[in-house]
C-alpha cells in the first residue's frame, strides 16, 4: 500500500468514524495482504522455534517476550528482506504477534482500557464495547473464526475448562477475575461469540460505591453494621445491576477474625480477610463425569466450621441448604440472586427451592425464607448505565400464608438531565427490626437516618474534581447535601443540620480520598 493509499484510508476512517458517533477506534487500520502474510510466515516460525526450545517454560513472562522480539528481528533482518517494511510496521507486526503468543490478540488493547466494563465479540468482526454505560462499535477484528476460536481456547484453558464441539459453551474468568462466557458453532450460527464482563479494580469496598453514587453515606453506615451484626441479606438485581461488586463491596465489612468459606461457579469475589477458602463448582468431564455443583458446595461448607458462607449466586437446588444453613447457627451469609424487587426475589426463593425436588408445602418454604432471610438489597441499572441500590427491605415475618416485608430506604428518581438519571434515595419513615440486633452487638447507629423528612448525604466528584483527575493531580472529595434547595457551604454545617456522627463523616472522607 502506497503513502498516497494510507492517507486514503486513514481520511476515510475519519469520515466514518464522524458519521458514526457510536464507533471506536482501538487498533490502527488493517496489515495489508503483504504484512498480514509476512506476520503469519513468522508466528509459523515462532511457533516451531518455542516447540525445539527445551528451556522455553523455564524463561519468566518478560523474557519470554523478549526472546519472540529478538527472534522475529533476526528473521526480518535476515529471511524476509525482500519485504519493504518500515520501522513503525515493523514494532507493530512484533506486538501484534507477541498479543497472539503470549496475551489474548487484538482483545487486549481492550483489556487494558480500565473504563470498559463489558466487551462483546460477535464472531470475528464484529467488537462492541460498553464504556460509561453505553456500547461502542469497535474497529478490532480478529484474522478469522478460527483465530477467534483459538483465542476462546486460550482465555478458557488458563482456568482449567474446555470448549469444543462437545462442550459448546463454556463460563471462565479472567485473572482479574473478569467473568467470561463463550459459545461456537454449531450452537452460534454466525461465528464464534465471546462475552467479558469487566470488574473495576477500586470495587471491592463501600468507598467505590459512594464515590460512584450507588448509595448514600447513610445507607453505607447501616448496611456496612448490618454484616457486621451478622445479619442474613442477599442481594437482588438484574443482569449488569452490579450485584457481584455490592456483595464484595459488603463482604470487606465483615471482621477479619472470621472464618469465610466462598462457593461460586466462576470465583468472581476478591475478599481482603486473610482466613477465606475459596471454593468453585467443576462441570461434567469430557465422559459426562465429575461435576461438582453449588449444592454440593454448600453442603460440604457446612463441615469445614464456617462462620460465614458467602454464595456468588443462588440458581437451584443449593437454595433449600442455604436457606438451612441460615436458619442453623450460620447467620451473616451473603448471596445473591437474579430479580426484580424484593418481593419478585422471595417469589424467586420459593420457585428455586422447588428445585431440590423436596416437596415442601408452600407456606413451609416460606416460613424457611421468613425465618433466614433479614435483609434483601435491590440493585438496579437505570437507563444511563449507572447503578445504584434502589431499595432496602427487611423481612419481619409472616401473616397468614405471605411473607410480610417493610421497605428502610428507597430510590426515587425525579427526571433526566443531560441524559443522566436524576435522582435522590430517602428514608421511609419506618425504624428496622434488625436495628436491635445491631445495638446488642454494641455498634451506633444514628436513630435520624430512617426518618422519613431525614435528607441523605453523598459523596460526589465535582466537576473541578474531574479536571484534576484529567490532569492527574490528587482530586478533591467533598459532601453534597441532596436538597437541592439549600445550600451546603460547609461540611460542618451540613453536618449539625442532619446531626450526623461528625467521626462517621471524618472517617468516610478520609477512606474515599485514600480509595482515590
Amino acid at each position: 500500500m502506497s503513502l498516497k493509499d494510507r492517507l486514503n484510508a486513514n481520511h476515510g476512517g475519519n469520515k466514518n468514524q464522524a458519521a458514526n458517533q457510536t464507533f471506536m477506534n482501538y487498533s490502527a487500520l488493517p496489515l495489508n495482504d503483504e504484512l498480514r502474510n509476512l506476520k503469519d510466515e513468522l508466528h509459523v516460525l515462532l511457533i516451531e522455534k518455542v516447540n525445539t526450545t527445551p528451556n522455553w517454560s523455564n524463561l519468566n513472562d518478560t523474557e519470554q517476550k523478549t526472546f519472540i522480539r529478538q527472534f522475529i528481528d533476526f528473521q526480518i533482518a535476515n529471511n524476509f528482506r525482500q519485504v519493504p517494511i518500515n520501522k513503525t510496521e515493523k514494532e507493530r507486526v512484533i506486538k501484534e504477534i507477541i498479543q497472539d503468543t503470549k496475551g489474548f490478540g487484538p482483545l487486549d488493547p481492550l483489556l487494558d482500557d480500565p473504563n470498559i466494563s463489558d466487551i462483546l465479540v460477535n464472531g470475528a468482526k464484529n467488537v462492541y464495547i460498553e464504556k460509561n454505560g453505553k456500547l461502542y462499535k469497535t474497529s478490532v477484528t480478529f484474522k478469522d473464526n478460527e483465530h477467534l476460536k483459538n483465542i476462546i481456547e486460550r482465555i478458557v484453558s488458563k482456568v482449567g475448562r474446555r470448549i469444543d464441539e462437545k462442550s459448546p459453551m463454556v463460563d471462565a474468568r479472567l485473572q482479574d477475575g473478569s467473568r467470561v462466557n463463550a459459545i461456537i458453532p454449531p450452537l452460534a450460527l454466525d461465528g464464534p461469540s465471546l462475552s467479558i464482563r469487566r470488574f473495576k479494580k477500586d470495587a471491592g469496598t463501600i468507598e467505590a460505591l459512594l464515590k460512584w453514587g450507588s448509595m448514600s453515606i447513610e445507607m453505607a453506615e447501616v448496611l456496612q453494621a448490618a454484616v457486621k451484626a451478622r445479619c442474613n441479606i442477599v442481594i437482588s438485581g438484574g443482569t449488569g445491576a452490579g450485584k457481584t461488586t455490592l456483595l464484595n463491596s459488603l463482604s470487606a465489612a465483615i471482621p477479619s477474625g472470621e472464618r469465610i468459606i466462598t462457593i461460586e461457579d466462576s470465583a468472581e469475589l476478591n475478599l481482603k480477610q486473610e482466613h477465606v477458602v475459596r471454593l468453585e463448582t467443576r462441570p461434567k468431564n469430557i465422559e459426562g463425569e465429575g461435576e461438582i455443583s453449588t449444592r454440593d458446595l454448600v453442603a460440604n461448607s457446612l463441615r469445614m466450621r464456617p462462620d460465614r458462607i458467602v454464595i456468588g449466586e443462588c440458581r437451584g437446588a443449593e437454595t433449600l441448604d442455604m436457606l438451612q444453613a441460615m436458619n442453623t447457627g450460620h447467620d451473616g451469609s451473603l448471596t445473591t440472586l437474579h430479580a426484580n424487587s424484593p418481593r419478585d426475589a422471595m417469589a424467586r426463593l420459593e420457585t428455586m427451592v422447588l428445585y431440590s425436588g423436596v416437596e415442601l408445602p408452600s407456606k413451609n418454604i416460606k416460613q424457611q425464607i421468613a425465618s433466614a432471610i433479614n435483609i434483601i438489597i435491590q440493585a438496579s441499572r437505570l437507563q444511563d448505565g449507572s447503578r445504584k441500590v434502589t431499595r432496602v427491605s427487611e423481612i419481619t415475618g409472616m401473616e397468614e400464608n405471605v411473607i410480610v416485608m417493610q421497605d428502610i430506604f428507597v430510590w426515587k428518581q425525579t427526571g433526566l438531565s443531560d441524559d443522566m438519571v436524576v435522582g435522590y434515595h430517602t428514608s421511609t419513615g419506618i425504624r428496622p427490626e434488625f436495628l436491635k440486633r445491631v445495638e446488642r452487638m454494641g455498634i451506633e447507629i444514628n436513630g435520624r437516618f430512617f426518618d422519613s423528612a431525614y435528607k441523605h448525604n453523598y459523596v460526589v466528584k465535582t466537576g473541578a474534581m474531574e479536571g484534576a483527575m484529567q490532569n492527574k493531580r490528587t482530586p478533591q472529595i467533598q459532601i453534597k447535601h441532596q436538597n437541592l434547595e439549600q445550600s451546603n457551604n460547609t461540611r460542618q454545617a451540613l453536618a449539625n443540620r442532619n446531626d450526623i456522627d461528625a467521626n462517621i463523616l471524618r472517617r468516610l472522607q478520609s477512606n474515599v480520598r485514600n480509595d482515590v
